[in-house]
């Protein structure tokens, strides 16, 4: 059977890196078209017989998130094509510190590019974009994302030819008074395990050293907790690859982020790598992000199981900001 062709939709607010996305998914082989008509959305899709990209923002003309709905669930509706709709985000002080930054105004801004027009602006294209939001497949927060990790995370969720039997898996730590990340499809609530932060000692290190991990692991009630995870998972895991689902965000939230979150994500992320009980993963990509280290600057990120992919060329490669 011919695998279906991929059209990825990418919306999301100004600023947040739609733009980056698109010469990314360029680079990995995908035909980049952004901001048509929506008219025209069907005829794109109708001449080409590559992986299609297509961007849609506020600039189209008569935008409307009810009209991208419509022609999304059209193409949905033909059975060759394997459509998914990728909302790009960040933080409205991040936003804001971009435009700054650059000295562009927002498409939305029609006052003198002073900041009340550009904060009301924002929050225009948020309203506006709800719905997009709401009905993503994939939605992917750039607040922290340096341009390189952008582009690791593209290309390990959408370098990769992906015949409907496989899943890609991000673990992501965070603390919860930063706010539950946005892409996140199940959320676990580690703060009633022992907290390291509270031991002088432990402090400053992280849920990434053999110490901090052995201190949250000897709580009583820690390998209860993480083999109720994984049967979780177990279970549901293998249905979102049996519903269509391409991609799956596993959260663990704590106080801080740093040392109990952190070490059950790698204690999941070691299960999960070695595991032949999820044998409908056999073959999908393992992400782990740590969401507050990355603030911190800290490491942050690596593939537990990589896509398989083909190379992209180095001259291929672009680094703009996102």
């Amino acid at each position: 059977m011919t695998p279906a062709r991929r059209v990825l939709l990418v919306t999301g607010l100004s600023g947040a890196g739609k733009s980056s996305i698109l010469r990314i998914l360029e680079d990995l082989g995908y035909e980049v078209t952004d901001n048509p008509p929506l008219t025209l959305l069907d005829a794109l899709v109708a001449r080409s017989d590559q992986p299609l990209a297509i961007g849609i923002d506020v600039r189209t003309r008569g935008f409307e998130a009810r009209a991208v709905l419509g022609a999304l669930a059209q193409l949905r509706a033909q059975n060759d094509l394997l459509v998914e709709l990728l909302y790009a985000t960040a933080e409205t002080d991040i936003l804001l510190r971009r435009f700054t930054a650059t000295r562009r105004r927002h498409p939305l801004d029609n006052s003198t590019g002073t900041a009340p027009g550009l904060v009301a602006s924002i929050d225009q294209e948020i309203v506006l974009l709800a719905p997009l939001l709401g009905a993503a497949d994939l939605v992917i927060d750039t607040s922290d994302l340096p341009p390189h990790d952008l582009r690791r995370l593209i290309e390990a969720r959408f370098g990769h030819q992906n015949d409907g039997d496989s899943m890609t898996v991000t673990l992501q730590s965070f603390a919860y008074p930063a706010g539950l990340p946005r892409e996140a499809d199940l959320v676990f609530d580690a703060r009633f395990l022992r907290n390291p932060h509270y031991d002088p000692d432990l402090k400053a290190m992280t849920g990434l050293d053999p110490v901090v991990r052995q201190y949250v692991k000897q709580d009583p009630d820690y390998d209860v907790f993480l083999s109720r995870i994984l049967d979780l998972l177990k279970l549901v895991l293998p249905r979102f690859v049996a519903e269509g689902k391409k991609h799956a965000t596993v959260a663990v939230g704590c106080s801080g982020g740093q040392h109990r979150s952190v070490t059950l994500v790698e204690e999941i992320a070691a299960s999960l790598g070695g595991s032949d009980d999820i044998t409908l993963l056999s073959d999908g990509p393992i992400v782990v992000m740590h969401r507050e280290l990355a603030r911190q600057g800290r490491s942050s990120w690596r593939w537990v199981r990589a896509p398989q992919q083909r190379a992209v060329p180095d001259e291929q490669i672009r680094t703009e900001p996102s």
